[in-house]
């Protein structure tokens, strides 16, 4: 198995040079580039993104970059959303309004409960370290959790959360306040992760190292 190249897009939506450091601490060439031609020929592509879902779709779309993403996953490029990229692979968030997202995995993007179980308030956005743990039996040995352990903790930061309309879409879950929320899912050759891998130490980039492999 060899390291490949690996596309980051760049659209001013999310903190690139954390995600090149932590891609590149696995050995694997990064480049930056919202150019559609290089990311069509790429092997390999990482959407990141920190802040609103409106704001980074109606840039994605003034990039040419939604007709991009499907192509890619008509062709089933490696792909892999991180954070608010991971939920712009859904197809509606409920963030400030309604927003039609990429609709590469079934399902919408929803808050994170204020409130826990119990009833009591709770802190949003969720931020800090997190427990994974596998959303259905012997789904991470053919995903990118399949060199990391269950109760292993990643680093989270947000206010709304994934459902994909089909369970079977869900890698790992964790769970605040009693709430079970979608750490990471997928479909076909898409990726996605609520929590930040590049910032999430080893556990992180055990992640990235199984995506940057041939």
């Amino acid at each position: 198995m060899s390291k490949c190249e690996v596309i980051v897009i760049d659209y001013g939506v999310g903190n690139l040079l954390s995600v090149q450091r932590g891609l590149e601490k696995c050995g694997t060439k990064v480049i930056l580039t919202s150019d559609p031609e290089v990311i069509l020929a790429a092997n390999r592509v990482v959407l990141p993104g920190v802040g609103a879902f409106a704001n980074a779709m109606k840039i994605l779309k003034n990039l040419g970059l939604v007709e991009v993403l499907g192509e890619l996953a008509q062709r089933k490029t490696p792909l892999l959303g991180i954070c608010l990229g991971m939920q712009l692979l859904l197809e509606e968030s409920e963030e400030f309004g309604l927003t039609t997202g990429l609709g590469l995995i079934p399902g919408n993007v929803i808050p994170v409960p204020n409130q826990m179980l119990s009833g009591e308030t709770q802190k949003i956005p969720h931020i800090g370290w997190n427990a994974l743990q596998p959303s259905h039996k012997e789904v991470w040995q053919h995903s990118l959790m399949k060199n990391n352990q269950p109760g292993e903790a990643a680093y989270f930061v947000h206010s709304f959360m994934a459902v994909p309309s089909d369970p079977t879409n869900r890698i790992a879950d964790c769970i605040y306040g009693g709430h079970k929320i979608a750490a990471m899912i997928g479909r076909d050759q898409i990726t996605g992760c609520q929590f930040h891998p590049e910032k999430s130490g080893e556990v992180g980039l055990e992640i990235l190292r199984n995506f940057c492999v041939d």
